[in-house]
């Protein structure tokens, strides 16, 4: 124990038992929901469960600034991942029932959309423009280049890389998965 009497390197359930009430609070205000707070409380102490933090945490403040962190971080991951969805409802609703697509359709599109927004907020903002311009929304690259200032060789190689980072990551999940003994 340190002289403040907090151990450097708190167990889990060390953490969990003195900061789970104060984080679901602060979630609970910044969401205006008690059951996305619970939710979330719930996913930060998983996440410190299968990644810990890189250091220990010296005092309380420590910890619970570290844990607002990482909480901030879901929050906006929370309300992007509703904004998609939104979205998505929007577009679904502006369609013919007939033209609708099944409940199972329309869970892999929403699912396939919310990975593809999570990958394009983990890049550069001038590279997941130009892989939307070009590539989903098929702008031509000399229309694209000139809307972001850029060379329309610089579009070419942008979208390069994130088609490459999309091949990467779907590579990576279909390996995941076929290690995962529950995979038939």
């Amino acid at each position: 124990m340190n002289p403040q009497g907090y151990l450097s390197t708190p167990s889990i359930e060390t953490l969990y038992h003195e900061h789970h009430g104060w984080l679901r609070g602060w979630l609970q205000r910044r969401l205006g929901n008690a059951a996305d707070a619970a939710d979330l409380a719930h996913d930060a102490f998983l996440r410190l469960i299968h990644k810990p933090a890189p250091r220990g945490f010296g005092s309380p403040g420590e910890a619970r600034a570290y844990l607002r962190s990482m909480a901030q971080g879901m929050c906006i991951n929370l309300w992007h991942r509703r904004e998609i969805e939104q979205a998505w409802l929007d577009t679904l609703a502006a369609r013919p029932e007939a033209c609708a697509p099944s409940t199972e359709r329309q869970a892999i599109v929403l699912e396939a959309l919310q990975e593809i927004g999570a990958l394009l907020r983990d890049l550069p903002p001038k590279a997941a423009q130009a892989f939307l311009m070009a590539a989903v929304c098929e702008v031509p690259s000399a229309d694209v280049a000139a809307e972001l200032h850029i060379s329309p060789r610089m579009v070419r190689k942008y979208v390069a890389q994130v088609m490459l980072r999309c091949m990467l990551t779907e590579a990576a999940a279909t390996a995941s998965a076929l290690r995962d003994p529950t995979f038939a």
